[in-house]
């Protein structure tokens, strides 16, 4: 009626129609002729992919808002951990274990893990987390993982079916966190099939052809190894389907679950340049299919992955941590300074400390200032810590320092490149962890 009036900018109709809805079609209206003589014409346009293009590309601006507001929180919670595990050290150090307050300081740091794990699955999913990417190869991973598994957590009544592609190609990925992605799934499969069933595990290679036709899925073309988790469970409706990768979503009774598993999933599978789909059937079951980017070193490359391998340190249970030398602590939470300075005043050392970069600038001023090694937050008010140590090595340039942060490394490194001679020590970390690493630092 609009057109045959001669209405301009009539809003164009959207219709879903199908089985379940499958298919979009926007009509758009326009008059032609004048009067008496209107007329209306009517475009129809199948616009269902562009529909779910506009789908995917409003999760992924979701996903990315809420990866960095979890990024911005893990931050912070990593200050609170690395004071509450560390001062629960000190406690743990003055007291025997058959004294009452013993057992309550055992379970005050028990539940500080979990919460520091919980913040770990946020820096996951953010993509923020400190990685340590070797070149693997996928079926000796998932292997030894899910025999793991198959021992302890999937029950009898559910039979895992592995299917290994041979000949599989290399990928760089972080081993532990590749072997988390593994076990959420697996997990998340043994969930979903309350009663039994079956979890098949597939690899294979996927070929840069093969890849095209998933281009429209926003996945980059080029070869890939699949990693596929087959359930035989109860399926998810697809009005949830969407929503799985969002963190703290879970279909679980309250008190079961976190909902952070399938998003510290995803952050993974992204942080490491691949991509994660997920089909599921009601009543069939799910299946998610993990790509990650093909890796071809050269041979000077897989010489130094096999060196670097060989010469890794193991760590040595009931080492010495004590040690000499003077420390600067530099750190702008006073919790978390106070507890590093015990800590390795504990130690043996010699521990100073300040309170951001201007402070410790002006106590290397002093006549006669000098330290072995200054232990420094990344981010603090005023000068930050990578500024501090640019300041610091004009006047002692092999001055040692090490790094502390409950951001990645690679959040700050790239502000450093001139500067190569640093550690790192994430946050939270253990009176154990900062003892180790001082000591490492001081003895190279």
């Amino acid at each position: 009626a609009a057109a045959l009036e001669g209405r301009a900018n009539i809003a164009p109709i959207e219709l879903t129609v199908g089985e379940k809805q499958a298919f979009t079609r926007r009509l758009f209206f326009a008059t032609a002729g004048t009067a008496p003589n209107r007329s209306a014409v009517i475009y129809v346009i199948d616009a269902t992919e562009q529909k779910a293009l506009e789908e995917r590309f409003a999760q992924s601006q979701k996903m990315e808002v809420v990866g960095k507001l979890a990024g911005g929180i893990a931050h912070d919670f990593n200050n609170v951990m690395t004071a509450i595990i560390g001062f629960s050290d000190l406690l743990l150090g003055t007291h025997r274990p058959g004294d009452p307050a013993f057992q309550h300081i055992k379970s005050i740091r028990s539940s500080a893990e979990r919460a520091a794990d919980l913040v770990r699955n946020l820096l996951a999913f953010s993509r923020q987390q400190q990685l340590s990417p070797k070149v693997l190869q996928v079926n000796d991973v998932i292997g030894d993982v899910l025999q793991m598994l198959r021992q302890t957590t999937l029950r009898d009544s559910v039979e895992l079916n592995i299917q290994s592609a041979r000949d599989l190609w290399l990928v760089e990925a972080d081993k532990n966190e590749l072997e988390r992605v593994v076990v959420n799934l697996s997990v998340n499969a043994r969930d979903a099939m309350g009663d039994g069933g079956q979890l098949s595990v597939r690899t294979r290679n996927v070929s840069e052809r093969e890849s095209q036709r998933l281009s429209g899925d926003g996945m980059t073309v080029g070869e890939y190894v699949l990693i596929e988790f087959e359930d035989t469970g109860t399926g998810i409706p697809a009005d949830v389907l969407d929503k799985v990768f969002d963190p703290f979503f879970t279909t679980k009774d309250v008190g079961k679950g976190t909902g952070l598993g399938l998003s510290t999933v995803y952050g993974i599978i992204k942080q490491t340049g691949g991509y994660i789909f997920a089909d599921s059937v009601e009543g069939k079951g799910t299946t998610f299919r993990v790509y990650l980017p093909r890796f071809e070193p050269d041979a000077a490359e897989a010489t130094v992955e096999a060196e670097a391998d060989a010469a890794e340190p193991q760590p040595k249970p009931g080492r010495d941590l004590t040690g000499v030398g003077r420390v600067l602590v530099v750190e702008d939470e006073d919790a978390v300074r106070m507890f590093a300075t015990q800590a390795l005043r504990r130690q043996g050392y010699e521990v100073l400390e300040a309170s951001d970069g201007y402070e410790a600038l002006d106590l290397f001023d002093e006549d006669d200032f000098s330290v072995d090694l200054v232990v420094s937050d990344v981010k603090m008010p005023e000068m930050d810590g990578p500024t501090l140590l640019k300041e610091l090595r004009k006047q002692h340039p092999d001055l040692r320092f090490v790094f502390v942060s409950g951001y990645p490394a690679d959040a700050f490194s790239k502000t450093l490149a001139d500067e190569t001679n640093y550690t790192f020590l994430p946050k939270p970390y253990s009176l154990a962890q900062i003892a180790a690493t001082v000591k490492e630092q001081l003895a190279a």
